[in-house]
């Protein structure tokens, strides 16, 4: 070969690796290593896989340089990679321990099996250097929607060239009875980008709630501007969704702007949606108002809030109850998505038969305990009095205020109240006995006798017992092991806490720190709700482990 070819060869191998690298996106730097391990594996298989060869592509020229490496050592481990300095000084006369001496090689002339070989570990490095330029690419992208073109179906699942990647809609992640054909263009959400074996993936969606609310920014500048912001989103893909907002601006209606002139900007949503209908709510900080507005188009009568077990009672006109409960529930379900509570569909008869059912719960509680008759017990009740304590341990004078009761009357019945309470204290106290119960337990606040005899005859007698349980293994209705006693999870989180601390699996101090810091994750994270955060701080606080 002429030297002018020789010169060509080598120009022609730096254009390569510039095509390689504008076809494929990737840095020309990674193309050349790719060359270079290609060549040194073909070096390696011609002169012998045990020497350490290794292969250069001058930057400039396209030169290659191919060199056996030998190391200078104090002790020979491996003959063919190795040199004693000894025998080092005789070829170098200024060899030290720890460098290289370097014999250069002939250029390889590539025979059918060398080149096919160098091919696969080309076509390798550049494949694997492609996916690490999609994965840095697209990984920062998440809660983006992106366009691309259908590439194919598999199994119901949609792989879509992105232009600079692909990606895939899961069949799971498309609207219902929603299909494509090779050369669609299809709009979707990025949820995640993670890194599996066969490559980074790229994971679409078109029922996650964020398409939505990503579909609303582009169409309504409002939302872009940050004048008007998107509080939380509930779908049933491809059926119905609710989308709450608020306006930052009081001059701006969020709703009006949300739904534009003649529905022109929710219109276009419905249409990228498939005709899922959209409820579009305005946000209020006030729980009761917020669920009330979620509900529409159905009326609300009454609600009822309970904050520790993050419930609300809902009562609604006997006529309200299928609209407010929705086909198949769907209306109340994402209400209570939508606000993150747990809400109680009830008519007006239902609420006022179970009005009447507590009642005479509680009247029966006092005829037995008090020895009263119906009069006095249905008085009691009539007052807002609902059990036993609150009797035993109410100022006197609020009882004597009572209409039909006199001081005498009132100081009988409080007599009586705290005579049976000192009586149950001590059934229950002899039961704890009985059952074995650990001392220390009793000093969790909140842990009343009648909770505490519960948990023994559950097998929990100690305090580490009951440090080791969960929230949800007190108040899960169906198998809590403190279900009827009306305990909200975020109580029973708390009083888990409180103890681990008294258990000594952590301090006070590291307590609150751990807590700290579940509350920032939430904020960051935009979830809201005090419940949500008593949940955060049992899993965040420290490992139940003692030292």
């Amino acid at each position: 070969m002429s030297e002018t070819a020789v010169v060509h060869a080598r120009t022609e191998l730096l254009q390569v690796a510039d095509a390689v690298a504008r076809e494929k996106a990737i840095d020309r730097e990674q193309v050349l290593e790719a060359m270079e391990q290609a060549i040194q594996k073909a070096g390696c298989t011609k002169y012998g896989q045990e020497h350490d060869i290794r292969a250069e592509i001058d930057r400039t020229n396209g030169e290659i340089l191919l060199a056996r490496y030998i190391e200078v050592v104090e002790e020979i481990e491996n003959e063919v990679t190795q040199v004693t300095l000894e025998e080092a000084k005789k070829r170098k006369a200024d060899a030290e321990l720890g460098e290289f001496l370097v014999d250069p090689l002939p250029p390889i002339d590539f025979g059918r099996i060398a080149a096919q070989t160098a091919k696969q570990v080309i076509v390798q490095k550049v494949r694997e250097a492609e996916r690490e330029r999609q994965y840095e690419e697209y990984k920062d992208r998440v809660e983006e929607i992106v366009n691309g073109l259908v590439k194919r179906m598999e199994f119901g699942n949609v792989t879509v060239d992105l232009g600079r990647g692909e990606a895939v809609i899961r069949r799971e992640e498309l609207l219902p009875r929603e299909s494509f054909r090779r050369g669609d263009r299809v709009r979707s959400y990025i949820y995640d980008v993670r890194k599996e074996q066969r490559g980074p993936q790229i994971f679409l969606s078109r029922t996650h709630p964020q398409f939505m609310a990503q579909l609303f920014a582009q169409e309504v500048p409002e939302i872009y501007d940050n004048i008007i912001e998107i509080k939380a989103v509930a779908r049933d893909a491809g059926s119905r969704a609710k989308i709450a907002v608020l306006s930052h601006d009081s001059s701006i209606d969020p709703v009006g702007a949300c739904v534009g002139m003649r529905g022109s900007r929710v219109q276009a949503v419905v249409s990228e949606l498939q005709g899922e209908k959209i409820d579009i709510i305005p946000w209020s900080a006030d729980p009761a108002t917020f669920i009330v507005n979620a509900l529409a188009p159905a009326e609300v009568a009454k609600i009822v809030l309970d904050e520790d077990a993050h419930k609300i009672e809902v009562v609604v006109p006997d006529e309200q109850l299928s609209l407010a409960i929705g086909r198949r529930g769907q209306n109340v379900r994402l209400a209570s998505m939508l606000s993150g509570w747990e809400i109680d569909i009830l008519t007006e008869d239902e609420e006022s038969e179970r009005r009447q059912s507590e009642r005479k719960e509680r009247s029966e509680r006092f005829i037995e305990t008090l020895d009263v008759d119906d009069m006095l017990a249905n008085l009691l009740v009539t007052e807002g009095f609902s059990s036993v304590e609150e009797v035993a341990y109410v100022p006197i004078e609020d009882l004597g205020l009572i209409e039909g009761f006199g001081e005498d009357v009132a100081t009988e019945l409080q007599t009586r109240a705290r005579n049976f309470l000192e009586a149950e204290n001590e059934r229950l106290a002899q039961r704890q006995k009985e059952l074995g119960m650990e001392d220390a337990i009793a000093e969790v606040p909140g842990l009343t006798p009648v909770m505490l005899v519960a948990l023994g005859e559950h097998g929990i007698k100690t305090l580490e017992d009951f440090a080791d349980l969960a929230g949800d293994e007190l108040t899960e209705p169906e198998e809590g092991l403190l279900k009827d006693h009306d305990l909200g999870l975020e109580t029973a989180n708390e009083m888990i806490m409180a103890a681990r601390v008294l258990a000594g699996w952590f301090t006070e101090e590291e307590l609150a720190a751990a807590r700290a810091e579940a509350e920032a994750e939430a904020e960051a994270e935009g979830e809201d709700g005090e419940a949500n955060a008593a949940e955060g701080d049992a899993e965040a606080a420290p490992a139940a482990e003692k030292d």
